[in-house]
């Protein structure tokens, strides 16, 4: 349950949609276009240091009958009656029509409820549009009071609640609303959106260290990275959603501290690409969903389960069409047996029958011979294709973890994988069906393009080890990517491999919140 006390501004939200408002509560945060403007626009009515004779800035107020508190952004005092106007600002960036709505009619009726608890005298209140700069009366009448109160005792009864409202169904809100890329609206309700799912920070890249003994660190608002040798190089910081250590590379901690202030968790890799470690921010989302995420039955864990190792398995025998390799009929009917396991160690031996015979095959579409490898080997790698796919699976890893933390899922309850020695299960779970159509296809590409070449490995007694000039030649490859558009296949529109990473830990959340009866992994047509 979300604390007892409530803000007047979470209650606006909840007459505006309750699933936003549980969202909200429970950590969701975005980055949209409208908010920055909200944020630009209230910036002079932010600090309360700008009030300036009969006009107050910045004025929290409280009501210890509603329970409820609240900021107002500016209040008018009649120099004769010594009565107060309550004044809202809003931009309306998107709608730029100056018509006050219903929750910014409940979020004035509740301030000027809060001033009158602590004994004022309130003679009116309005909005003021900042994009049309035109100033709109409200009525403070007893019905709109009697409907703000409502409104909290509504909004506390959902905030209650552990699992979301459900969404709104096919309304005109959802268009212009902050919280559709976390919300999901059209794939809770299962149809093909009309829309585009936004990305929060669409400029926002993930920062890969790959030099040794490299440094990043904070500078005036970029990131500076210097290394011996090396000239320096600054990156935005604004243009950066996370951060991959591989090897030895150092991270000041001022550059930590901001990474993880700005909600981007950083991860660790060891040169061969194996995930050390990884750090999130302490304020996460969905806080509350993590225990039933550990506390799923054992029949709800095999529902999951079964759909990630038949995605994987389908997902195989599409690249090894791709590239017209024998073998995939039995790739299919593992597929399908997966899909009626009846065990989670079912789905282990029918996961190893899928993997030696896709392995067995995938040489097949290697074409340079310095490349050629016999079987699948994890670490130590014994041949450099081997190599270079450990390093694409860190790099696939670290993605997914990001997608989970984002979500304020726990990396390490996972459906599949064992949680042992606080190994990061459900990221292993989700990035499963993906290895095939992100990983593998990476490697393939560098290496039958030339972007990987023979010397960007080197051999230490048996191990096989890419370089850092190759593991940048790779990690450039993978960013392309997962950088690059496909078409949801579940729900119809273009969207980036990264970002789909994070709408399928979304639906896994979904299903452990019991807003969904199972779990549809990405599958290549």
């Amino acid at each position: 349950m979300i604390g007892d006390e409530l803000t007047i501004g979470l209650v606006a939200h909840h007459v505006f949609c309750p699933r936003r408002a549980w969202l909200e509560a429970h950590g969701e945060r975005t980055d949209t276009a409208q908010m920055a403007v909200g944020v630009a626009d209230h910036a002079a009515v932010d600090d309360p240091a700008t009030s300036r004779g009969a006009r107050l800035r910045a004025v929290d107020v409280h009501s210890s009958d509603l329970r409820i508190s609240g900021r107002c952004d500016s209040i008018e005092i009649d120099d004769e009656t010594g009565e107060l106007t309550v004044v809202e600002h809003k931009s309306a960036p998107l709608r730029r029509r100056s018509e006050v709505t219903e929750p910014q009619a409940v979020q004035l009726a509740l301030q000027a409820r809060c001033l009158r608890d602590a004994g004022r005298r309130v003679a009116g209140a309005s909005v003021w549009f900042s994009t049309t700069r035109t100033k709109v009366d409200v009525e403070l009448t007893p019905e709109l009071e009697t409907r703000a109160i409502r409104a909290v005792e509504k909004t506390r009864r959902d905030l209650a609640a552990a699992t979301p409202p459900p969404p709104l169904d096919d309304d005109a809100r959802c268009r212009s609303c902050s919280h559709v890329s976390v919300c999901l609206p059209d794939e809770h309700r299962r149809r093909s959106p009309a829309r585009r799912i936004g990305v929060a920070d669409p400029l926002g890249r993930v920062l890969h260290l790959t030099t040794p003994g490299s440094r990043a660190g904070l500078r005036r608002g970029q990131i500076e990275v210097s290394a011996r040798d090396m000239e320096r190089t600054t990156i935005p910081l604004g243009q950066v959603a996370g951060l991959v250590v591989h090897g030895n590379a150092d991270v000041s901690s001022a550059l930590l501290r901001e990474i993880l202030a700005r909600g981007f968790p950083i991860v660790w890799c060891s040169w061969s690409g194996r995930v050390i470690g990884w750090a999130s921010p302490a304020d996460g989302p969905n806080g509350e969903a993590r225990g039933p995420q550990h506390q799923l039955t054992e029949d709800r864990r095999l529902i999951v389960a079964r759909a990630i190792v038949s995605g994987k398995i389908r997902n195989a025998r599409h690249l090894m069409r791709r590239h017209s390799l024998d073998g995939r009929d039995a790739l299919r009917d593992l597929a399908a047996r997966a899909e009626a396991a009846r065990s989670r160690g079912e789905l282990f031996g029918l996961e190893g029958l899928a993997a030696a015979q896709y392995f067995g095959e995938l040489p097949g579409a290697v074409k340079p011979p310095w490349a050629s490898f016999s079987r699948r080997t994890t670490r130590p790698a014994v041949d450099e294709f081997n190599a270079a796919l450990n390093v694409a699976y860190g790099l696939l890893l670290a993605d997914v973890l990001r997608a989970t933390v984002a979500c304020g899922l726990d990396p390490t309850g996972g459906v599949l994988h064992s949680a042992g020695r606080n190994k990061p299960a459900l990221a292993l779970d989700l990035m499963e069906e993906l290895r095939p159509l992100l990983a593998d296809s990476a490697v393939l590409w560098a290496v039958n393009n030339g972007e990987l070449r023979e010397a960007h490995f080197r051999r230490d007694l048996d191990a096989v080890r890419v370089t850092p000039t190759g593991r940048k030649a790779l990690i450039a490859t993978y960013e392309r990517r997962v950088g690059s558009e496909f078409t949801h296949p579940e729900f119809g529109y273009s969207v980036t491999w990264r970002r789909a990473m994070e709408i399928q830990a979304r639906m896994f959340l979904a299903f452990v919140l019991g807003e969904r009866d199972g779990y549809t992994p990405i599958v290549a047509r």
